[in-house]
């Protein structure tokens, strides 16, 4: 008798029905893997709340390390300023004793753009040669150092702004090139 129902739980396979039935391959693996990407994921959430919160209380409680004390001369940003540039070389002697060399190229800088600066500084380019002669002609060579030259530029700012220009005004003077030779 045990062999008939050996023969009706038979499946033609083999198996008997005491064996555990095997699923397929991609079925068992599947939730597992959802199981594991669930549990990365929540992982990661959890990890970038308690970074994002703890940069959020250490950032509250010090100063940002980008933060510079800016002097009082510092704008920001400088002035841009277009350059007038054919005065030419000025060439003339010191007021010493024994008269120094000076040759000078001197470009003035005005507001970008300002069309009557330009035209008035090209209408008086003639003054404005001779008067550059004029003032390093009463110039020393201890005035005429490197040293000096900041004193030197804004006193020729100066000068030409209330002497020579009459309705604009020039904002920068630089020296292309400033020698002085003794002999």
């Amino acid at each position: 008798m045990a062999d008939n129902e050996d023969i009706l739980n038979d499946d033609g396979d083999g198996a008997s029905a005491s064996a555990p039935a095997k699923k397929g391959g991609l079925g068992a693996l599947l939730p597992a893997l959802l199981k594991w990407v669930l549990i990365v994921i929540a992982l990661i959430i959890v990890i970038v709340t308690v970074v994002v919160i703890t940069m959020k209380i250490m950032g509250a409680n010090s100063s940002p390390a980008s933060t510079f004390p800016i002097s009082e001369e510092y704008s920001g940003h400088r002035e841009i300023y277009d350059w007038y540039s054919s005065l030419g070389s000025i060439r003339t002697k010191t007021s010493d004793d024994t008269p120094a060399v000076v040759t000078v190229d001197v470009v003035l800088g005005y507001k970008k753009d300002d069309k009557a600066v330009s035209t008035e500084i090209t209408a008086r380019n003639i003054e404005l040669v001779d008067f550059l002669r004029r003032y390093f002609t009463q110039r020393t060579v201890a005035e005429l150092k490197p040293e000096n030259e900041e004193n030197l530029r804004s006193e020729i700012i100066r000068a030409i702004n209330e002497t020579i220009l009459t309705s604009t005004k020039i904002r920068d003077v630089r020296f292309k090139q400033l020698d002085v030779v003794q002999q």
